[in-house]
């Protein structure tokens, strides 16, 4: 008997694997007794607050909790979102039309193609770009126009480098600053030419925003819907995951034009029920907690966590450019004083670094071509851990 092929072809398209590649690559090192030190996965190491937690912990003894909480969101849930996008970037949203929940931004972003486009058409999207970006074209059979982000540019897409008949055909374009993985961030100026060249070719906008509270130096991140008119030609995305150490409730939301936001929920109304009730309970007290000036900082955790680590490596001989923000490292491949039969790149070198040192990145290439030449750490270990890591890369550099 012939066994059918049980998995379809659209799954060879989602693009790498690099996360469970790297995670059998840290099994491997364990197992050989290497105490590994795990920079790779941008997840929090530290919980919620205790009222966060209380709040979760509350919600759960109630019986009304196991009901289906709807798509949409809980009124309640959407009602604080606008308040805090009130609060955070001065913009008003109309909670009813231009705001969706989302069990985390990935759970949208890997859906919106699928509600917006139709097989063939072209989206722009970042390259280095979080990997879900383009499986979520390829579940949705959307061809990807990649815009080169380079250190040269600041890491910002060059709108005049798109010809006039791939804008023409594009339904929309992807933008994410903070950046994952680069780290790069962009201001408003830059935010308002993205909308008019928008505007100019009717190509949506999508800005992935996850990293809004995880800014370093005195710098705030803006929101792109803080142009004016950008509702009319922009969504963003939101998430609670990073910013309030939520990432395993599953929660965020997305803001803005009112159209490609009732798009998305016509699809959500059709696949799952929504957000675990409890769990939007607990979002709604991050963000009164954050209003109320009583949410310690996680910029400045992870500002006393940046400056740590690059300061221990430029000790160790390797100089890396400092973020402004998100939880990442974008670091060119160190200055290698020995050699392997195989040229180094960026895969050889975040694999030789786990078996070597035992501390675990991830390669620049897992997130595009031009991610070749780099590799992302997340700073995700306190500040001795993330020295140590230091102390053994400096090792694994200059093959000792």
């Amino acid at each position: 008997m012939t066994t059918k092929a049980w998995r379809a072809d659209r799954l060879s398209k989602l693009g790498s694997s690099i996360f469970s590649e790297v995670a059998e690559w840290k099994r491997e090192a364990q197992q050989q007794g290497l105490d590994v030190i795990d920079l790779s996965i941008g997840s929090p190491d530290l919980p919620p607050s205790e009222s966060i937690k209380r709040s979760l912990s509350e919600a759960v003894l109630r019986d009304t909790a196991y009901a289906y909480p709807g798509s949409k969101g809980s009124k309640g849930f959407l009602q604080q979102a606008a308040e805090w996008l009130k609060y955070r970037f001065d913009i008003q949203v109309d909670p009813e039309l231009e705001l969706l929940s989302l069990m985390g931004s990935q759970d949208g972003l890997g859906h919106l193609a699928l509600a917006l486009c139709n097989p063939g058409d072209i989206a722009l999207v970042p390259d280095p770009g979080y990997p879900v970006y383009a499986a979520g074209l390829a579940l949705a059979g959307v061809e990807p126009y990649y815009m080169p982000l380079r250190a040269e540019n600041g890491f910002l897409p060059d709108f005049t480098a798109i010809p006039d008949e791939v804008w023409s055909k594009a339904k929309f374009m992807l933008l994410n600053y903070p950046s994952n993985p680069v780290s790069a961030v962009a201001d408003l100026s830059f935010f308002s030419k993205a909308v008019a060249i928008a505007k100019q070719h009717n190509v949506l906008i999508v800005h992935d925003l996850a990293y809004s509270e995880m800014a370093f130096d005195g710098y705030r991140p803006p929101s792109i819907l803080q142009v004016e008119g950008a509702v009319e030609i922009a969504v963003e995305f939101h998430s609670l995951s990073k910013s309030f150490n939520m990432a395993g409730c599953r929660i965020g939301f997305l803001a803005g034009n009112q159209h490609a936001v009732s798009a998305l929920g016509a699809l959500k109304a059709n696949i799952d029920y929504g957000i675990f009730l409890p769990v939007q309970e607990a979002g709604i007290e991050a963000l009164k907690q954050d209003m109320s000036g009583q949410h310690p900082s996680v910029g400045l955790l992870y500002e006393r966590r940046r400056d740590a680590l690059l300061h221990a490596l430029h000790q160790e001989g390797w100089d890396i450019a400092s973020p402004k923000a998100t939880m990442f490292v974008w670091a060119q491949l160190p200055p290698m004083t020995w050699s392997l039969s195989d040229p180094w790149n960026s895969r050889r070198i975040s694999r030789e670094m786990l078996n070597r040192a035992g501390v675990a990145v991830i390669p620049g290439d897992a997130f595009g071509m031009e991610g070749e030449g780099y590799v992302r750490i997340a700073l995700v270990e306190n500040e001795q851990r993330l020295i140590e890591a230091a102390r053994r890369i400096g090792r694994f550099i200059r093959g000792e």
